[in-house]
């Protein structure tokens, strides 16, 4: 079978979720969209080609990729099946992972089976046996996300109707300390912000975020492979975390949002249900009030509040946010014109001329548009919302183009003087 051959970009970020965030290779593979197998390869070409981090953040994409991909192994035969009862005999060890019994594996078995075979054969013999695992929620490892289905509503001053508007739920799993607040939309950049509050109502991040498949942040659905948003994707590098898919049509996945989900709508939405809000700012500041009450009551079945479980559980683990919010950016593909230029929202943005013809990728902020190829930046200009009008850097332009900009109407008057007055009759200077 051929080797899976993966984008750049995903190396890099591979090697960043497995060396930097020390995930294991399924996770990193969810978060990424890719199979686990591509991950342990990847992982051990970077090893092979004696690689660090360090280096690994300063190549370029082109070089990245030429020193991951050298010729691939042959492939070996007469591999040792993986013993299923070995492996949960192990597991049943403090600190134990399937990761780490899969090195032993393949250390008694060089050339053994992949991970993603390793596992399947042990999953495959828990199925048979009607066996389930219960979920443990380790203290700051998860932040679980999703919205209302019944939803709170803001008076529109225009047409005086009462519009339904978004509620955004995220729940810590330890500790059950709880974030809400309503948005307009689902859409990619209030999706966003709303994380962006979350983390600062927090004051931290947590190991991953993990978010129901919807499109904002998952542009690809899929049980194990699902691919993340580019742009949340770019957050959760912000921040340090990754993104991490709940499957769908797994409900043990989110159960712990879901829940909280429902804790929000009866101790906070039922109590504003008779209250009339002419901004979204007053319906969030309702809101919020009622969630400290929520997070300071004591749960029955833990004799405690969800803010003293959060301050004993998940505050002292969680990572520290960047004083630097995220700022929300759109990602577009883009072919660079003759004139070395390319277009965006109606505007156009000169590059560097030597790249002319070439793809490349624009990112946009209100404020500014920068402009990438292999992953590096080329070029980056102010954002200029004027329809059909021209940015260009001199810099980016050809010598000799630079040089014909030079001549401008008040320079070729200035040279027509040194030459001097002509007379009309024959061309002859007067005297």
């Amino acid at each position: 079978m051929a080797t899976e051959r993966i984008t750049v970009r995903n190396i890099r970020e591979i090697l960043r979720l497995k060396w930097v965030n020390k995930m294991t290779h399924r996770a990193t593979a969810r978060s990424l969209g890719i199979s686990a197998g591509a991950v342990g390869k990847t992982v051990g070409r970077a090893r092979a080609a004696g690689l660090k981090w360090e280096q690994v953040a300063k190549l370029d994409d082109q070089l990245l990729e030429e020193t991951i991909y050298g010729p691939p192994k042959a492939p070996t035969h007469g591999r040792v099946k993986p013993d299923p009862v070995w492996i949960h005999t192990e597991r049943k060890k403090v600190g134990v992972t399937l990761e780490l019994l899969h090195l032993e594996y393949l250390a008694e078995n060089p050339g053994g089976y992949g991970y993603t075979t390793f596992c399947d054969t042990y999953r495959d013999w828990l199925s048979e046996r009607k066996l389930s695992m219960r979920q443990n929620h380790v203290a700051g490892e998860k932040l679980f996300i999703d919205y209302s289905g019944k939803k709170p509503r803001v008076l529109n001053g225009d047409t005086g109707e009462l519009e339904p508007v978004e509620l955004f739920v995220a729940v810590l799993g330890a500790s059950n300390y709880t974030y809400a607040e309503a948005s307009y939309t689902q859409k990619s950049h209030d999706f966003i912000a709303s994380h962006v509050r979350a983390l600062e109502f927090i004051e931290g991040v947590p190991g991953a975020p993990v978010p129901d498949q919807l499109k904002s942040g998952v542009i690809k659905a899929c049980a194990y492979e699902p691919t993340t948003q580019r742009t949340y994707a770019e957050m959760a590098r912000h921040y340090g975390t990754t993104v991490l898919p709940a499957r769908p049509r797994k409900p043990q996945d989110k159960a712990k949002v879901e829940v909280g989900v429902q804790i929000v709508q009866r101790w906070i939405l039922a109590r504003l249900r008779n209250r009339v809000f002419h901004s979204l700012k007053a319906l969030n500041d309702a809101i919020w009030l009622l969630l400290d009450d929520l997070n300071n009551r004591v749960m029955k079945r833990y004799g405690k509040s969800r803010r003293q479980l959060f301050e004993e559980l998940d505050a002292p683990t969680l990572a520290e946010v960047r004083p630097e919010r995220f700022v929300f950016a759109e990602w577009k593909q883009a072919k660079v014109n003759i004139d070395y230029h390319i277009i965006f929202k109606g505007h156009f943005y000169s590059v560097p001329f030597s790249h002319a013809r070439r793809a490349v990728e624009l990112r946009a902020t209100m404020t500014t548009v920068a402009v990438f190829f292999l992953g590096t930046r080329i070029a980056s200009h102010a954002r200029s919302h004027i329809q059909g009008s021209f940015t260009t850097d001199p810099e980016h332009m050809p010598k000799a183009h630079r040089a014909h900009l030079e001549w401008t109407p008040t320079r070729l008057i200035s040279w027509a003087k040194t030459i001097g007055p002509v007379r009309r009759n024959h061309g002859h200077p007067n005297p």
